[in-house]
């Protein structure tokens, strides 16, 4: 692996373990063994490092939430997209942790973000579109961009809920797969009388997940 990777993925480890705002660019190059000179040859700061992840980021979301085409809807289909957004919130937790904060220190990386999440909504409301015409969901299409929206802001904003309403701040998986749970609740509440074991299916899984031991 070359330098410049080393030290996007060991960023994104330390970000993710000690928290952004508790990591310096001394932090990165002491893990790596590498002097801050070696950093500074391939990023000319923190905000530098935070974009490149986020380039990670972006990739993934586009790759994962692309609307199926030809084939069911099956339990598998659905679980991969959840899948998708379990993987966002936890490998990438140390963002969604201070969002806030992050964006407003980068104007590039705002911007870049919100052309980002708009693609999002809009792949997501293609494929609730999709499971509406395949009967999977039962909604009128005027309201599926809310829909779309509400689970893009759970996704985005429930690792701050919980850190704000509870008494334990650690992110863990267990607390990552309850959002995923109300994701599941509000889109349940739209399925059809076919699809309905499906969501109960989904909801056991992700309950089991949920309550297995921490890693």
């Amino acid at each position: 692996m070359k330098t410049r990777d080393k030290i996007i993925y060991a960023s994104l480890e330390l970000f993710n373990e000690k928290g952004e705002r508790n990591i310096t660019t001394n932090h990165i190059a002491a893990h790596l063994g590498i002097s801050p000179g070696n950093l500074y040859y391939h990023f000319r700061n923190k905000e530098d490092i935070i974009r490149s992840i986020f380039s990670l980021y972006q990739a993934h979301l586009e790759t994962s939430f692309q609307p199926y085409e030809g084939e069911p809807a099956t339990i598998d289909l659905l679980i991969g997209y959840f899948d998708a957004m379990f993987y966002a919130m936890w490998e990438f937790r140390f963002m969604y942790a201070n969002l806030t904060d992050i964006l407003n220190r980068d104007e590039e990386l705002k911007s870049l973000y919100l052309v980002t999440q708009q693609q999002v909504l809009t792949r997501c409301s293609h494929v609730l579109s999709k499971l509406n015409q395949d009967g999977v969901i039962a909604i009128d299409e005027e309201e599926i961009p809310h829909l779309a929206e509400t689970i893009r802001m759970i996704v985005c904003f429930w690792i701050g809920y919980k850190q704000t309403h509870s008494s334990q701040m650690e992110i863990t998986k267990s607390s990552l797969y309850e959002g995923l749970l109300r994701i599941l609740m509000i889109s349940k509440a739209y399925s059809t009388s076919e699809s309905r074991t499906t969501f109960v299916r989904l909801e056991q899984h992700y309950r089991e997940l949920a309550a297995a031991p921490i890693e």
